[in-house]
């Protein structure tokens, strides 16, 4: 895996600051790799709509991209907000043959309804699509390009996503150039309008990962990821479809790049809840799970730590259990399992959406091993 790697963006710029190269440049950074730019469009725009268009010409995007590719070099490329068909193409020329994953989001129409490429310029795509590693286009902008099926004749592979479907399930799918399911994500629809730029942040971290080395499959989870957290992390701002909160989702785990065991909590036993609670918010300690019925209390530390009371009658061992997050978990039990270790039981999925397996130290305290996705900070009974 690369450490840092150099990711192009090819795309428009938001002056509201939540979608284009505004959005691509806060993903890659938060995903530790380096952002260099190619613009091909200002715009004016807010959380309400875009109220101006400039595109950038051609040869002044070539330029920028000469610029970047002749000092700096770049391992993936992300192309978003074309802008014109005459761009288009002239960035099809440049990267012919580049020989690194190109992601194409192929960017007609803004969160707010506001449209982004003339039909001349949809045309244009196909000829990024022929460039494309992978094409991540919204619903409507998979029916604007003929379906799937279409889109994979081109030779690249496909993202599905389904941000735009009906229902309380969200289904994102990576296909083949054939329509085959290499990858399905399934995960709970939030109730928000705060989903400006999910599109150029996925784009992004999929771009972002195959510049490290992951494969495509790896590279969808992540960004499925990605854009998640940063919807439930969205600030607020604005009066209509508000930005996402990329700059919150600061303890984001890329499990494929770190598949280690982490200390994630600590659950203490209590004897009196209300006492308790009080007792660890005056530490200064924030509550993020509040549940008297089943006496159970989760605080976030300053450091996005997580620590746990739980009413218990046993004031001895087994009283405190400790929580290691682990990627790898399933492949890392059946490890510590041949070299002897016992476990009380093997991973197992749990209501809250966590897998945890269970063992026990030689003193009787209760170890946790367990995965998790966005529910590790934000389970579906989070308070704050």
């Amino acid at each position: 895996m690369k450490s840092t790697p150099r990711i192009l963006i090819i795309a428009g710029s938001d002056s509201g600051g939540g979608a284009g190269i505004q959005a691509d440049i806060k993903t890659v950074t938060m995903l530790g790799g380096f952002a260099t730019t190619a613009i091909t469009a200002i715009t004016a725009q807010n959380t309400l709509g875009v109220q101006a268009v400039h595109a950038v010409p051609a040869d002044m995007v070539v330029k920028q991209i000469d610029s970047v590719l002749s000092d700096i070099g770049t391992d993936a490329i992300k192309i978003g907000m074309i802008g014109a068909a005459e761009t288009a193409n002239a960035v099809a020329d440049r990267l012919a043959n580049i020989g690194v994953p190109i992601v194409f989001d192929p960017v007609m129409v803004a969160t707010s309804g506001a449209k982004l490429a003339d039909a001349a310029t949809v045309m244009a795509f196909r000829r990024l699509m022929a460039l494309a590693t992978v094409t991540t286009p919204n619903i409507p902008e998979v029916e604007a390009l003929g379906g799937a099926e279409a889109i994979g004749r081109h030779g690249c592979h496909v993202v599905m996503k389904g941000g735009h479907s009906d229902g309380s399930v969200v289904v994102d799918r990576l296909l083949t150039p054939t329509g085959a399911e290499l990858r399905r994500s399934e995960g709970k629809r939030f109730d928000t309008d705060d989903t400006h730029g999910t599109g150029c942040t996925f784009a992004s971290a999929l771009a972002c990962g195959l510049g490290k080395g992951m494969t495509l499959e790896e590279g969808f989870e992540q960004a499925v990821r990605f854009v998640r957290l940063a919807i439930l992390s969205a600030p607020g701002f604005g009066s209509g479809h508000g930005p996402i909160g990329h700059q919150e989702v600061t303890d984001f785990r890329d499990e494929d790049a770190f598949p280690i065991m982490s200390l994630n909590q600590v659950t203490v036993g209590a004897s009196d809840y209300a006492a308790s609670v009080a007792f660890y918010r005056a530490l200064g300690l924030r509550l993020i799970v509040d549940s008297l019925e089943s006496g159970y209390a989760r605080f976030e530390t300053p450091n996005d730590a997580s620590f746990s009371i739980h009413i218990t009658d046993n004031h001895g061992p087994g009283t405190t259990t400790v929580y290691f997050e682990c990627a790898d978990l399933d492949d890392r039990v059946g490890k510590l399992k041949a070299s002897g270790v016992a476990f009380s039981h093997d991973p197992t999925d749990r209501p809250w959406l966590w897998r945890e397996a269970e063992l026990f130290d030689p003193f009787g305290n209760r170890i946790l091993l367990y995965k998790a996705g966005e529910n590790r900070l934000y389970p579906p009974w989070r308070v704050v």
